[in-house]
C-alpha cells in the first residue's frame, strides 16, 4: 500500500502566532496555461483543492495576480470559502494593476489601505492573515527606504485590517529598517539553487530573527544542472522535486510556495516534502549555486 505523502512532511514553521506546513502553495500561476492562453477554471479550482487535502495550509497570493478572465484571489475564495480554520492566506501590496490589466507604480503610503481592502474584498475575509510589502523592481530592491510604506501597513495592523506583516523583494537593509518599525513574519524573495544565491546570507539573517524566508521561482530559477538531474534520476523524482527539497534543507525557517495549474504537479510538488538529501547530496547540489 502507497503511503501518500502530505505537506506535513516537511515540519512545521510560525507566522506570528500561525503554524503552516512548510510546503505551501503559490497561486501565480493559476490563472494561464504556460502557453498564455487561460486555464480552465474548474482545473484550478481542483488544484486548489487538492493542495490543500495534501495538507497545504499556507496559500500566497495578491489581488494583482489576475489575467483577462481569472483571478487568483476570486479563485481561492471560490474553491475554498469557508476556508479551514488553519489555512493561511499570505497577500502582497505595493505593486497594482489597472482594470484592463496593466501594470501601475508602487502604491505611495496612503494607497496602501485600498489594496489591503481590495484582497479583503476579494477574498471574501474580515482581515488578511499576513501583507507582504513589496517593494521595486528585482534589480533595484537594494535601494529606497520601506520605512513610509511599511509605516503605514503598521498602521493598518494596528488598526485590524492585517494580523501579520511581511516584506518581499528586499535586502538585509530593508529587514533591518522594517524590523525597527514592526514585528515582520516573513521575507519573500526570487531564490534558488542556481538564481540570487546572494541570499544565502539573508535566509540566515531571517533565522536569528526567527523570520520565515519563502523563495519564489524556486523551481523555475536557473536551466538545467547535471548534479540535479542526476540525482533526481538516481532518487526516482523529477529534476523539479529536487528543487524543492533543496530548498527546504536551507534551514527550518525556510517556506516552499511553488505554484501550478495541474493537479498531478501538486501531488509531485507535496512529496517533494518527504524527500531526505544527504549532506553529500547537498555539497554537491551546492556547488551549482
Amino acid at each position: 500500500m502507497t503511503t501518500t505523502i502530505t505537506a506535513a512532511a516537511a515540519g512545521t514553521w510560525e507566522l506570528g502566532d500561525r503554524t503552516v506546513n512548510r510546503m505551501g502553495f503559490g497561486a501565480m500561476r493559476l490563472m494561464q496555461k504556460a502557453d498564455g492562453t487561460p486555464s480552465d477554471r474548474d482545473r484550478a479550482k481542483a488544484v486548489l483543492r487538492r493542495a490543500v487535502e495534501l495538507g497545504v495550509n499556507h496559500l500566497d497570493t495578491a489581488a494583482f495576480y489576475f489575467s483577462n478572465l481569472r483571478s487568483a484571489n476570486e479563485l481561492i475564495n471560490s474553491a475554498l470559502a469557508p476556508y479551514p480554520a488553519d489555512l493561511v492566506i499570505t497577500t502582497k501590496v505595493g505593486p497594482g494593476r489597472g482594470p484592463s490589466g496593466e501594470w501601475l507604480d508602487a502604491a505611495r503610503p496612503d494607497q496602501l489601505r485600498g489594496q489591503v481592502e481590495e484582497n479583503i474584498r476579494q477574498l471574501g475575509l474580515d482581515h488578511l492573515d499576513v501583507v507582504n510589502l513589496r517593494i521595486g523592481a528585482a534589480l533595484d530592491r537594494g535601494d529606497g527606504s520601506v520605512a513610509d510604506r511599511f509605516g503605514a501597513l503598521a498602521d493598518l495592523r494596528e488598526a485590524g485590517l492585517i494580523r501579520h506583516l511581511g516584506i518581499s523583494n528586499v535586502s538585509a537593509e530593508h529587514l533591518t529598517e522594517a524590523l525597527a518599525i514592526a514585528p515582520v513574519v516573513c521575507v519573500q524573495n526570487q531564490y534558488g539553487l542556481a538564481a540570487r544565491r546572494e541570499d544565502d546570507a539573508l535566509v540566515e539573517l531571517c533565522a536569528q530573527h526567527g523570520v520565515a524566508f519563502v523563495p519564489f521561482f524556486a523551481i523555475a530559477s536557473g536551466g538545467e544542472q547535471a548534479a540535479v538531474k542526476e540525482l533526481a534520476a538516481a532518487r526516482g523524482v523529477t529534476q523539479a522535486q529536487v528543487r524543492l527539497a533543496w530548498t527546504l534543507h536551507k534551514g527550518p525557517n525556510v517556506l516552499a510556495i511553488p505554484g501550478t495549474g495541474d493537479p498531478a504537479h501538486v501531488e509531485e510538488n507535496v512529496a517533494a516534502a518527504g524527500i531526505t538529501l544527504s549532506a553529500d547530496d547537498l555539497a554537491r547540489l551546492d556547488t551549482i549555486g
